[in-house]
């Protein structure tokens, strides 16, 4: 987990690869992340097959990953990544905002996904966030993620998840309810009156109970419960 200023609790910065076939886009990447203080380039990959080894090797707290590249896709990268003990966020790189394979990389287990014209302050922003364990998605981009992967196949998923719900006590739910709608934990802890730890205990109690890697992953489940829905 990182401080208020993006850096991990022990001190040191953020340790991020990055993962593009495009060498030029790793280049762009690397200098818009080097000019924060606490934020550290650890290492680079050009495909998939590398980014695993080079997760394996630098141990990053983030991994900023294309989606299409050779040898290996971000897609089944980031579901061997994310698997690993002690994994890394993997954020999706992206060059549109409603990519088809981004929906199977947030069900993979990346934490969530970035434009590659994103603004370099946000970008930075965006890794600060990540590495802090919270979600990087606002509340619009969450909804519009979680209902465009939630089109297809509702009824079987509905079920499933209600399913998954049954293990989760009533405060539990009402903190899903909140994570599905895109809140960060202060924002929760603000609407259920709360203290941000506690709501920190009850989202990693989540993650355990519905065998989900992220936030991202627990909104889903949120929405195919129909949490969201009134």
């Amino acid at each position: 987990m990182s401080g208020p200023d993006g850096s991990q609790q022990d001190g040191r910065p953020t340790r991020v690869l990055l993962v593009d076939d495009d060498a030029l886009v790793r280049a762009g990447l690397r200098m818009i992340l080097s000019s924060a203080d606490d934020i550290e380039v650890v290492g680079e990959a050009e495909n998939g097959a590398q980014a695993v080894e080079g997760v394996a090797a630098h141990r990053p707290d983030v991994v900023l990953m294309d989606v299409r590249m050779p040898v290996m896709d971000g897609l089944t990268a980031a579901k061997a990544i994310t698997e690993r003990p002690q994994a890394p966020s993997v954020v999706m790189l992206t060059t549109f905002d409603l990519d088809e394979y981004v929906f199977q990389a947030l069900q993979a287990g990346a934490t969530g996904f970035l434009l590659k014209d994103t603004p370099p302050r946000e970008l930075v922003a965006a890794v600060r966030i990540v590495a802090a364990g919270e979600a990087m998605l606002s509340p619009t981009v969450t909804r519009r993620l979680v209902g465009h992967y939630a089109a297809d196949a509702v009824n079987p998923r509905r079920r499933e998840a209600a399913e998954r719900l049954t293990t989760l006590t009533e405060r539990e739910r009402e903190v899903l309810a909140c994570v599905g709608r895109g809140m960060s934990n202060a924002e929760v802890g603000k609407e259920l009156f709360m203290s941000e730890a506690t709501v920190k205990t009850h989202v990693s109690r989540l993650l355990t109970k519905l065998q989900a890697h992220n936030r991202v992953q627990v909104a889903i489940v949120a929405h195919d419960a129909g949490l969201l829905d009134a």
